[in-house]
């Protein structure tokens, strides 16, 4: 009885042995592969969230190559609510979307307001939703700068200037542009507005040329951008998900996967944000600025 009770025993620890080993192969090899070490019976669409002014791009650029590398990831929904923003920081994420969607699909999802280089992003996805009342387009360069001369000349303030070359001090709050000034910026301002065309004609197959007509900064609802060519189709954040599901082939519920939020303390959070809003004030009135944004009303 004993001797069989033993038996029963090794066979038992034989088998947990097997299984233990068997579960640790199967986890290394998912690993290797990429693939997701816990158990998921849904497919899953990566969401990225694309909010406010567009200052930088590493953050959403990383999101893509994570969701990219991700093999549980089958599609991307860009959700954007922006009215664009800084030049290079907007093409740098277009790029990236391009680079991205030649291995997902990626769909993206307007919300109130994605405008000039809101649009320039989402331009580069292989599909657009808008609600109706979308407000988009603005395909246009901006340049702003702040003239002070006047007001140090009534507090009795004067600046001299030592410079290298006739442009060396463009834009400085302290003199007015020249004409030679205002021509050059101008040549500037109309090859960066020949890469937003040229970038919203590859990424939406268009033309050059009905591109260009409506490139002169006006905004669009999503209505008016349908029949223009510049969305695919009118419908919610929902919209866009059964869209994606159906470009991926996926059937069935799906899990909506967000970027991991990086934890912040409550005081870095508040000394980060005085320190932002003191530094962006002074840049913005101090600063010679370019960029595909949209001057959007005060609210």
């Amino acid at each position: 009885m004993q001797k069989k009770q033993h038996t029963v025993l090794v066979v038992v620890v034989i088998l947990g042995l097997a299984a233990l080993v068997l579960g640790i192969v199967i986890t290394a090899a998912l690993a290797l592969k990429g693939l997701p070490l816990g158990l998921s019976w849904q497919d899953k669409i990566g969401v990225i969230p694309i909010e406010g002014t567009i200052t930088k791009s590493d953050v959403v650029v990383s999101q893509l190559v994570e969701f990219k590398k991700d093999r549980s990831v089958k599609a991307i929904i860009l959700r954007v609510n922006s009215p664009g923003g800084g030049v290079a920081p907007s093409q740098e994420i277009y790029r990236e979307i391009r680079k991205t969607k030649e291995k997902k699909k990626i769909v993206a999802s307007m919300g109130s307001v994605a405008a000039s280089g809101g649009y320039y992003i989402a331009s580069a996805a292989d599909r657009i939703v808008a609600s109706p009342g979308t407000l988009t387009g603005s395909i246009g360069v901006l340049m702003e700068f702040v003239r002070l001369e006047e007001l140090m000349e009534k507090i009795g303030i004067d600046i001299e200037v030592l410079k290298s070359g006739q442009f060396k001090d463009i834009g400085s709050p302290h003199r007015k542009l020249t004409e030679q000034d205002q021509e050059m910026i101008r040549t500037l301002i109309f090859d960066i507005q020949n890469q937003f065309v040229e970038a919203v004609a590859e990424g939406r197959n268009l033309s050059m040329d009905k591109v260009r007509e409506i490139a002169d900064g006006r905004i669009f609802s999503g209505s008016q951008s349908l029949e223009l060519g510049l969305v695919d189709q009118l419908g919610n954040f929902q919209d866009a998900v059964d869209l994606a599901k159906s470009m991926a082939g996926m059937k069935g519920e799906v899990s909506l996967v967000y970027p991991k939020k990086a934890r912040v303390s409550l005081w870095n959070l508040v000394a980060e944000g005085a320190i932002r809003s003191v530094y962006g004030a002074l840049k913005d009135a101090l600063g010679l600025r370019i960029a595909y944004r949209w001057e959007r009303p005060l609210q």
